[in-house]
């Protein structure tokens, strides 16, 4: 039996322009995309599932329990079958997570975000692990970035997040917004404070964090390019000076840019490899792949979020604005103020019963 193309499938959803069952494919997509980061691939029973949740048939917590029991009944099952089982599993339970507004930034936040992935999956979920790890990586030749010595993981936990909470947005611009998020994911990674999952429970930590500046996250960069992250994040955390390899973020930020503004970058796990010469495939992919024009505008995250809503509906109120961000009213008038003034926005036909025009 040829295997399903969930891609295809599921981005029909999105095509179809209901925003529910858009959203639900979004988190499905996201949540399939990143089983790759760890070579493994969801079966066509998830997605049968997972198209059954997305058009209302069942809910999330049914479709969990219809894997587990498709499983659980399955008692002889092929090699193939049991490699599939966890990429299911914590399939639905990111979709599960990536549907859910609750978020606090906190390590504890990201404990349990490992602890819900992975429960009986890993015998270790939402434990800070005690001894010491490396992992042979492809794209350093078998070599492996140097991890947080286990004695040290929670005090630089603390410092890291504490550092990150102090961390002002106010007034920084867009593209040094995202290379400064791109920054705190690689460093919270290189902690590596679970045995296992650290990169899958990094990703859905970063996706909630970002979310409450107001980011709409592109689920095509996690589902198409997963494998690119993970290899990116190694490239942002390992040096070998004696053969002149430095760490650089430039890898990551290309995929941040992808996931939250909209850009088009080319991503090519071949450039990251620490053998790769030839500078100038990098250099090509920033220069000629156009970057998405909000990138390019004199914005702040904030403003940057409220512009993206107001262009995918010029009717929205500021009620609805500052529901959509999590933000105060008075905070919504005060940014809507600046797009203004920056001539970026105006309104047209009245205020009451008018619309907002986007300039740019």
């Amino acid at each position: 039996m040829p295997e399903k193309n969930w891609q295809f499938e599921l981005e029909e959803y999105i095509r179809q322009g209901e925003p529910e069952r858009a959203e639900k494919s979004e988190a499905w997509q996201t949540a399939i995309g990143l089983q790759a980061v760890d070579g493994l691939k969801t079966s066509d029973y998830l997605l049968d599932t997972a198209k059954d949740h997305i058009e209302g048939i069942i809910t999330i917590d049914e479709a969990q329990k219809r894997i587990y029991s498709y499983y659980e009944q399955r008692t002889t099952r092929t090699k193939i079958e049991n490699e599939t089982k966890e990429a299911d599993i914590v399939s639905a339970r990111i979709t599960e997570l990536l549907g859910e507004k609750a978020f606090q930034f906190s390590p504890a936040e990201w404990i349990t975000i490992h602890r819900r992935l992975f429960e009986d999956v890993f015998d270790h979920a939402g434990q800070i692990r005690k001894y010491n790890i490396s992992k042979k990586e492809w794209v350093l030749n078998g070599e492996s970035v140097i991890y947080a010595d286990f004695n040290s993981i929670k005090d630089t936990l603390d410092y890291d997040f504490a550092t990150e909470k102090q961390f002002s947005y106010e007034e920084l611009s867009v593209e040094a917004s995202v290379k400064h998020l791109a920054k705190f994911a690689s460093d919270i990674w290189q902690i590596h404070p679970f045995g296992e999952g650290n990169t899958r429970a990094t990703a859905v930590f970063m996706i909630k964090y970002m979310k409450t500046f107001g980011f709409r996250v592109n689920n095509d960069a996690f589902r198409e390019n997963s494998w690119y992250f993970r290899n990116a994040l190694v490239r942002a955390n390992y040096n070998d000076l004696q053969k002149g390899i430095h760490s650089t973020t430039k890898y990551l930020e290309l995929f941040f840019s992808n996931l939250l503004l909209g850009t088009n970058y080319e991503l090519k796990n071949r450039c990251m490899h620490v053998d790769f010469v030839d500078e100038t495939v990098f250099q090509s992919a920033r220069s000629e792949t156009p970057k998405c024009q909000i990138d390019t505008l004199d914005c702040t995250l904030e403003e940057m979020a409220v512009l993206d809503l107001i262009k995918k509906n010029p009717s929205v109120k500021q009620a609805e604005l500052a529901e959509q961000t999590g933000k105060s009213v008075r905070s919504i008038k005060r940014i809507i103020d600046s797009l203004k003034e920056k001539q970026y926005i105006r309104r047209v036909d009245g205020k009451r019963y008018g619309k907002w025009e986007v300039l740019v």
